[in-house]
């Protein structure tokens, strides 16, 4: 099944993509990551071949990866919905409002403490 995703994704990196639209929704579920480091490149070669990426996503390889960030909550379900803190990453690791700015700062910052 995999495979089946990188194969149509690869297929649109031979095209022009300055027009085009991408909507992924948790495409890191289940992959290894060495697969998800793959996948980042797929993703960045679409965006240099002019395509938006957009990108709903948990896994912190993806998050710290992106351009710019959107984050939601400021929990699931009811609890959420709601615009807490966007920018890059980096902004994004250190914005109070942000739950996921806790496990971002220490995953683009192990050392920090």
């Amino acid at each position: 099944m995999e495979l089946v995703r990188f194969h149509k994704l690869a297929t649109e990196l031979t095209r022009n993509q300055s027009d085009t639209l991408f909507v992924l929704d948790e495409p890191s579920v289940g992959l290894h990551p060495l697969d998800i480091r793959t996948l980042l490149e797929v993703l960045q070669r679409l965006g240099d071949n002019g395509a938006t990426v957009i990108v709903i996503e948990h896994d912190l390889d993806m998050i710290a990866n992106a351009d710019y960030v959107i984050d939601m909550g400021p929990g699931g379900g009811t609890a959420g919905g709601d615009i807490v803190a966007t920018g890059t990453p980096d902004d994004l690791s250190r914005d109070p409002h942000s739950v996921t700015a806790r496990y971002l700062s220490h995953h683009l910052h192990p050392t920090k403490r």
